[in-house]
């Protein structure tokens, strides 16, 4: 007997005949001997039509008062399933993020799981019942209602797994595992069988929406293998663990240089221009950055002008972060001496990750000459052990990811992408 969590996101259980499905596949899942306990995202655009309602009435809602909104829809998921296994002859008892003991931060529409006491789903896992928990939400220390961020079900999931001391966490989506790239964008992707954490982690942080980057970082820290799978079909999918270690070492030798091709068009650029190239003046903007709560992503400083003195700083943000930053920054403009402040969010950024980069020589050569074949300028560059990122323009960034998928011999002989849904999650 293993005990197993399964989480479905919302095109998995966007209508009535999908959630009787998902019943279906747990229900077996349930009577092949396992223990199961169920993580749900809202029905299919119920967030996005929440988010509607919501602008419909102020442009500036109070933020406790979104995250209680918000999290009606994984409400109304958890109960209809509860309903469907029922009607499939298996018990089965729902419990918000609050019941089922997802203890976060204070940081309302963002917060942090700071600890799970799951006392409830353990007495209902003894009693011989499916625990069905919604996802994407926890309680704070105030006793209210707080929400994870878009995609914190899988962080839900995965933090019950590792509480719990779950043998697997099953990640359900509307494709058949992880892929090379987007099977959106590149039809041909092929299938990745299995992954490590850290090529997760770098796909997840660059763009690749299937699985939350939150998850992952919980998953390689407490050591949850997680399973990606369809919801959809039967079909093996990706497992996600860690590095082949020991005996399997040699096969591992001869795992593939490169595991994907992420993408990501929901970022901005901001360039300070002018500032002065003296110590403590990136110190100085990226405090005022920090205090905005911005996450950063790439940094670019020029040379300075010998004539003036003068640098200008760029770097990658997400786009929600940029109005925040841009006035930061601009309230700040006595402090840091610059001249101008410039904003673009016409950028695409595309990330080529592999751990077997490590160890092969010529891979910045055959990407920056795959981009350079089909066109496409390079704005600024990232790299890590395992990775390199480029920005590009935005309507270069679906020619680029297929240029680099070619080149780098990753794409399928056969189709083996379907996409049974409308967006991944």
């Amino acid at each position: 007997m293993a005990l197993v969590v399964q989480k479905f996101g919302g095109s998995s259980v966007a209508d009535a005949a999908s959630i009787q499905r998902v019943a279906r596949r747990v229900v077996e899942t349930k009577e092949a001997g396992n223990d199961v306990v169920v993580v749900v995202s809202a029905m299919g655009d119920t967030t996005d039509e929440l988010l509607d309602l919501a602008g419909q009435i102020t442009e500036d809602a109070p933020a406790r008062e979104m995250d209680i909104l918000l999290t009606a829809g994984e409400r109304i998921s958890m109960a209809l399933l509860a309903m469907a296994i029922h009607e499939q002859g298996a018990r089965a008892r729902s419990y918000t993020g609050q019941q089922a003991g997802l203890r976060t931060d204070t940081r309302y529409g963002k917060a942090s799981i700071v600890g799970v006491v799951p006392e409830r789903i353990v007495r209902a896992i003894k009693d011989g019942q499916v625990a069905i928990v919604a996802g994407f939400q926890g309680v704070n220390e105030h006793n209210d209602v707080t929400t994870l961020g878009r995609g914190g079900s899988d962080t839900t999931a995965v933090a019950l797994a590792a509480a719990l001391d779950a043998d697997v966490c099953e990640i359900y989506t509307d494709v058949d595992g992880l892929f090379t790239a987007d099977p959106r964008i590149v039809p041909n992707a092929r299938r990745v069988q299995r992954i490590t954490y850290e090529e997760t982690l770098e796909l997840a942080a660059h763009g690749a929406k299937i699985l939350h980057l939150r998850a992952v970082e919980f998953a390689r820290r407490y050591n949850v293998p997680l399973h990606v799978r369809s919801s959809f079909s039967n079909k093996q999918g990706t497992w996600v663990a860690d590095a082949h270690v020991g005996d399997q070492e040699e096969e591992a030798m001869e795992d593939p240089i490169i595991s994907g091709v992420a993408h990501d068009r929901s970022q901005g650029k901001i360039t300070v221009v002018g500032v002065p190239d003296v110590p403590g003046t990136a110190a100085h903007l990226f405090e005022v950055v920090a205090a905005a709560d911005a996450n950063i992503d790439m940094i670019v400083q020029n040379v300075s002008s010998q004539a003036t003195g003068l640098t200008d700083i760029s770097f990658t943000l997400p786009e929600a972060d940029g109005p925040a930053t841009l006035k930061a920054i601009e309230g700040a403009r006595d402090r840091l001496q610059y001249d101008e402040l410039r904003y673009d969010d016409q950028i695409g950024k595309l990330s080529l990750v592999g751990a077997g980069m490590r160890t092969h020589p010529g891979v910045s050569a055959k990407l920056f000459g795959a981009l350079s074949a089909a066109g496409i300028n390079i704005e600024m560059i990232s790299t890590s052990e395992i990775r390199i990122s480029v920005v590009t323009r935005a309507q270069d960034l679906d020619a680029a990811v297929r240029a680099v998928h070619t080149a780098f011999d990753l794409d399928a002989e056969e189709t083996e992408a379907v996409v049974y849904g409308g967006t991944g999650r």
